[in-house]
């Protein structure tokens, strides 16, 4: 055994021992392990088969009521320093954080099998791909992390040729919501979770690795690692140029990176290419530009609101080999969830016949797991391991006014801004109070793993000397008028903005320059088949000086609560913007 693997066991090899683990099993990714994984699970109740004519290899599981989403209040960052977590984390010390830890770990896992998970976030044979080791109490975990990560035997070889990997922790223990906790450690690459099963929480190769670890890993070797989806646009002319796209929830994101272009723009040649819906990974690299990755190899997404309407891609890679958490079944035993037009529930996410009187009857953050490649809008460049070279990055947020459609940063610094200062508002749904707005900076306040100031400075240095860096654009699907009605169609018709932006990337069309950055020009936008009149359209690309003079004072109150760690290259930025509102 080589002294990289023999660390690797002495690791695995504590744990049972202080877990009190039953049983120890490496997983291999195999094919045979799966099956033997679901019947087990199929055993115990943990899967619940769903009809196999409708949807063959579909499995229903249901969590525990308590256990259905992220717990932001109980996910810590642990570093030595409390400002190098930021006021953006919720922060323990390392030293009391391992205690706590390991006192729920003792004996929790008596009666039970530890699984060692190895798995690649990014194609396995990527330069830009980093490896992790999840041990883990639950099956239904190890079956998320089959799909999505590179789950496996060529893992754990990666991992015995580098000898670096994230070390992942996760016990389901009792579920008890009063001992439930995410601990990070990013200067130790390590991962501690207990007391959930909810994919957030428990598959660490996602949210935990993927963001708050990674982007620590990520500024000490200079690259970044995103929330963001990446699309690619094809062309008629058959190039192909690649966006990454940051926005905060119920903004549309994986409808965007899904989209299905206008029948005009198909019948043109016009393509959309899914790369990934949630984590972008970027360097750069030998020409300047910069390169992404999806590390994921599957979706985790949510399934009210998916529908044939809404997101067709989405729903049409859900009719096999997917695992569906807390949906609601109809009575031939096919999943259901709101949004859906067809099919009735008769059981709803717990089990229960369905009664509206108890709510939805699927839980509002019901999940689909599936493997990336079952997407109708997939592409091989999703495996490439140099990467696709990102010709824009997109920011975007839901507002009802202010925003434009979309603007054009003037440069590098002027779009980093953008991205720190981006907010949504909160809708009455959701909150009970209208366009309440909450600022999310590159839509990774719940997922950066360090001081937001740092991680702001970080963005700003890639701006050197022979970088090509990508135009940074901000967009804004959801502006409406004084009577309450949404201005831009949304959904497939965001390929017009789409087209706007390559254009500019090309330099084809010279747009309209704001104080607030540049914004399309008479005419820019195609508008072919497009049911908008021109007085909208006015009004979706209006800059309200007078508005955006306290928009401008609100950022620049938001960045000084990162205190001196917060670059002065942005509040300089904020005053050039200040000084164009006239």
């Amino acid at each position: 055994m080589s002294s990289k693997l023999a660390e690797l066991n002495a690791w695995v090899a504590h744990y049972a021992d202080l877990t009190g683990a039953d049983r120890v099993h490496w997983c291999d990714g195999s094919e045979e392990e799966s099956a033997r994984l679901v019947e087990l699970m199929l055993g115990s109740g943990d899967l619940i088969a769903l009809n196999p004519q409708t949807h063959p290899n579909c499995f229903l599981h249901r969590s525990s009521v308590s256990d259905v989403a992220r717990v932001e209040h109980l996910t810590f960052v642990c570093t030595a320093n409390r400002d190098d977590a930021g006021p953006n984390n919720h922060w323990m010390d390392p030293e009391q954080a391992k205690a706590k830890m390991a006192a729920l770990y003792k004996g929790c896992m008596k009666g039970r099998t530890l699984y060692v998970v190895p798995y690649c976030m990014g194609p396995i044979d990527s330069p830009l791909a980093r490896c992790g080791v999840e041990i883990t109490d639950s099956p239904y975990v190890v079956a998320n992390m089959r799909l999505m990560t590179r789950m496996g035997a060529a893992a754990l070889a990666r991992i015995e040729r580098e000898g670096t990997f994230v070390k992942g922790v996760h016990s389901t223990g009792d579920l008890n919501p009063d001992r439930r906790f995410i601990m990070h450690f990013p200067e130790e690459l390590g991962i501690q979770s207990f007391g959930s099963g909810y994919g957030g929480n428990a598959l660490l190769g996602k949210k935990c690795h993927a963001l708050r670890i990674a982007s620590w890993q990520a500024r000490q070797e200079g690259w970044l690692a995103e929330h963001m989806l990446i699309l690619g646009v094809e062309n008629p002319q058959g190039e192909t140029h690649y966006i990454a796209a940051a926005f905060p929830s119920a903004c549309g994101k994986t409808n965007l990176a899904m989209l299905i272009p206008p029948q005009g723009y198909r019948e043109a040649g016009w393509k959309i290419w899914t790369v990934g819906d949630d984590i972008c990974w970027m360097r750069p690299g030998a020409d300047g530009r910069l390169y992404a990755i999806n590390p994921e190899a599957g979706y985790f997404g949510v399934a009210p609101g998916t529908s044939a309407k809404t997101n067709p891609n989405a729903l049409a890679m859900l009719t096999h080999d997917a695992i569906f958490t807390n949906v609601a079944v109809t009575a031939d035993n096919q999943p259901w969830w709101e949004g859906l037009p067809d099919g009735t529930p008769v059981a709803d996410w717990q089990g229960r016949a369905f009664d509206p009187a108890n709510g939805p009857a699927a839980h509002p953050n019901s999940r689909f797991t599936v493997s990336a490649r079952q997407c109708p809008s997939y592409t091989p460049m999703a495996e490439d391991p140099q990467g696709v070279p990102l010709s824009a990055i997109v920011f975007g947020g839901r507002r009802e006014s202010l925003v434009p459609l979309v603007f054009e940063a003037r440069d590098w610094t002027h779009g980093v801004l953008v991205g720190a200062g981006m907010a949504s508002e909160t809708t009455a749904a959701a909150t009970g109070a209208v366009g309440v707005v909450r600022r999310d900076s590159m839509a990774m306040k719940p997922f950066a793993g360090y001081n937001f100031g740092d991680y702001f400075a970080h963005w700003l240095s890639f701006d050197k000397p022979g970088a090509k860096l990508p135009k940074i654009f901000h967009v804004n699907w959801f502006r409406k008028n004084a009577g309450g009605k949404f201005l831009w169609p949304g959904f497939g018709d965001n390929m017009r903005v789409l087209e706007w932006m390559i254009k500019r990337v090309k330099n084809e069309v010279p747009g309209h320059a704001t104080a607030i950055g540049i914004l399309p020009g008479e005419g820019e936008l195609n508008r072919d088949g497009l049911n908008i009149d021109a007085a909208d359209l006015q009004a979706l690309l209006h800059v309200d000086t007078h508005a955006w003079r306290t928009e401008v004072g609100a950022i620049a109150d938001y960045l000084e609560e990162f205190g001196e760690r917060t670059p002065a290259a942005l509040f300089e930025e904020l005053d050039k913007t200040a000084r164009q509102l006239v």
